[in-house]
């Protein structure tokens, strides 16, 4: 049975509860795919695992400049007993050489220049000395394969360069273009429905009247849900009216992946939200109120599509400005990363996706315990070090989130964080 409070709504939960009872309804669609030049692959998520098309490097090839040589014939080279060698010829960039070396010569060669027949080292120019226009002294003996890159070191046919799931970085880009792979299959975008609601939200391109405030949330959101890899898909401001809350929400199940609503997460005689969600449901609504500071508020829920029974997540935002970004990072957040198709590295489990620095607390902080704080804070670089100046503020003003460069956390049950303690910052 559903604990409810005496406003009637769900039991406040911890975040680490809400998460949990949402992964238990949740279920991760399998999207279409869609082909990509690299060129615009960038932070996009691999549909399908990518084998490298030939050896690379295609050839034996020099990393530095110098000489193509037999190694065995510097052995014992030294400063007082240079190994002499006929200089055979220059081998030009871009081109195979002409001919192989023999024992006792060299043939001069660039970076990346390829190695002729015969050699298996190249000696750096500044361990030979010229002793005529057709020949050197070694005066540093190499090994065999020194200063060179093998047919296939980098990557061998056939092998798989990258797995389904994996998010392409720059330097995927430059590797798949190496492979002369230019074009790539990727997961679509998941699309997130931004509806914003109330009767005192108006455009951002109109003036408020008295009462009345521009919609900010959505543009917030829109950023946010396109750092973390979706569409936003906005379906305007929708007064606090049931039916046409309902029919908004309607239309987005039918054609997005997450449902996010801002405003009208607090209890109140104009609050829908809830309501429309159990309406479409089961099952509905799943948490009403986290022990979050900012972000109480919250609503979790998930609905059904008609046609495919697919099950869509549906967030009740708070519409709180730095509520909805909490909430979005702690809530939103992994669960459009699931949505994405992206496949988390093994090797990083338990580490924390955030960037974070260390600093030391400007001011002390207070909380009250069975709650999870989220403080916004400023880092000022003193002789000392980094210290980090809690941004106080309602929640409601979206100053303190332009000023702040991240967040201080503090933890369920503690009372607050003295200042001068040491402290993690996790920046936007």
């Amino acid at each position: 049975m559903t604990v409810k409070d005496m406003l009637g709504r769900s039991g406040v939960v911890s975040r680490e509860e809400a998460l949990k009872v949402l992964d238990g309804h949740l279920v991760i669609p399998s999207l279409p795919a869609e082909d990509l030049s690299i060129s615009d692959s960038l932070g996009r998520v691999l549909a399908k695992t990518i084998d490298s098309p030939s050896d690379q490097p295609a050839f034996d090839r020099s990393t530095m400049d110098g000489y193509a040589v037999r190694s065995a014939d510097t052995f014992g080279a030294a400063e007082t007993r240079p190994a002499m060698l006929t200089v055979a010829g220059d081998i030009p960039m871009g081109v195979m050489p002409l001919r192989g070396i023999s024992k006792g010569e060299a043939m001069k060669i660039a970076t990346g220049g390829a190695l002729p027949e015969g050699a298996d080292a190249v000696v750096m120019f500044e361990q030979t000395q010229p002793v005529d226009d057709s020949s050197i002294e070694v005066v540093k003996a190499v090994a065999p394969q020194e200063n060179v890159s093998k047919t296939g070191e980098d990557m061998r046919k056939g092998d798989a360069v990258f797995a389904k799931g994996h998010v392409v970085r720059p330097q995927d880009m430059a590797a798949l273009a190496g492979m002369g792979v230019t074009g790539i299959s990727v997961f679509v975008k998941p699309r997130v429905a931004i509806i914003s609601t109330g009767n005192e939200i108006v455009p951002a391109d109109t003036v408020p009247g008295p009462g009345q405030i521009r919609d900010s949330n959505s543009y917030n959101l829109e950023g946010l849900i396109s750092q973390a890899g979706g569409i936003a898909v906005k379906k305007g401001i929708i007064p606090d009216d049931y039916d046409r809350l309902r029919k908004v929400l309607e239309d987005a199940v039918s054609d997005c992946h997450i449902i996010l609503f801002t405003g009208g997460s607090s209890v109140g005689t104009a609050d829908f939200t809830a309501r429309v969600i159990n309406d479409l449901g089961p099952p509905g609504v799943l948490v009403h109120g986290v022990s979050l500071k900012p972000g109480k508020p919250l609503i979790i829920g998930v609905v059904g599509r008609k046609r495919s029974g697919a099950l869509i997540p549906v967030f009740g935002l708070p519409g709180h400005q730095a509520a909805v970004s909490v909430c979005f990072e702690q809530f939103v957040r992994p669960v459009l990363s699931r949505f994405t198709g992206a496949v988390p590295d093994p090797a990083l489990e338990g580490v924390s996706l955030y960037r974070t620095v260390r600093a030391k607390l400007a001011r002390s902080i207070v909380s009250s315990p069975g709650r999870e704080d989220h403080v916004r804070v400023v880092l000022e670089k003193r002789d000392d070090g980094l210290w980090a100046r809690p941004v106080f503020g309602a929640s409601g003003l979206i100053s303190t989130l332009v000023k702040a460069v991240g967040t201080v956390v503090v933890p369920v049950n503690t009372i607050g964080i003295e200042a001068g303690e040491d402290v993690e910052v996790r920046l936007f």
